[in-house]
């Protein structure tokens, strides 16, 4: 295969990526304007996961070795299929909940990433696991102060801050190979 074919399809590819990453981020976008929306669509998709990992779960039941590992499967099988059967059907207060639990995640994460701060201190970078703590307790104490108001925002605000910055690392990422291979043409094109 010619350097020239190889090049012209990592271009191909890489303008794919970049429309990709343009909808993706333009996806984002959308769930950052409405956050309730995606919350609500968030809380559901979870719900739906949760009844089909208890569906697994209790299909992985059947084959126990033992009876206790039975049972042991078939609880959890129950507690997850029940769980998502009630997000499903009750979204608000699934929403709520959820946010409820993140909230509190952010918190446990702000108070283990300044315990791994202070641990590495005086080590170049330590700064950054602080200034991490520190948007993480600010967040979550966001979250859990207005909650369960801030079910109308918070999931769907974080879930649409990710889609757009997934949606702007592919166009980045994809830029430079596109970049890169565009370098490599000309290099092997000013060569030759």
């Amino acid at each position: 295969m010619k350097a020239q074919s190889v090049t012209d399809e990592i271009k191909n590819r890489s303008t794919w990526s970049i429309v990709m990453g343009c909808v993706t981020a333009a996806l984002g976008l959308f769930l950052i304007v409405y956050p309730f929306a995606a919350g609500a669509i968030t809380t559901v998709v979870l719900g739906w996961a949760m009844i089909f990992v208890g569906i697994a779960q209790f299909i992985f039941a059947l084959d126990s070795q033992t009876a206790g590992a039975f049972f042991w499967k078939v609880a959890l099988s129950l507690v997850f299929g029940i769980g998502g059967i009630v997000v499903v059907a009750a979204p608000l207060q699934g929403l709520a909940a959820l946010t409820g639990i993140v909230g509190a995640v952010l918190l446990l994460q702000a108070v283990l990433l300044a315990v791994t701060a202070f641990q590495l201190r005086p080590a170049d970078g330590w700064g950054w696991f602080l200034v991490d703590a520190a948007g993480s307790l600010l967040l979550g104490g966001l979250i859990l102060a207005g909650w369960p108001f801030s079910s109308l925002w918070a999931i769907g605000t974080l879930v649409g801050v990710s889609v757009f910055i997934s949606g702007v690392s592919k166009i980045t990422i994809a830029a430079k190979i596109r970049s890169g291979a565009s370098k490599l043409d000309h290099f092997v094109h000013g060569v030759a």
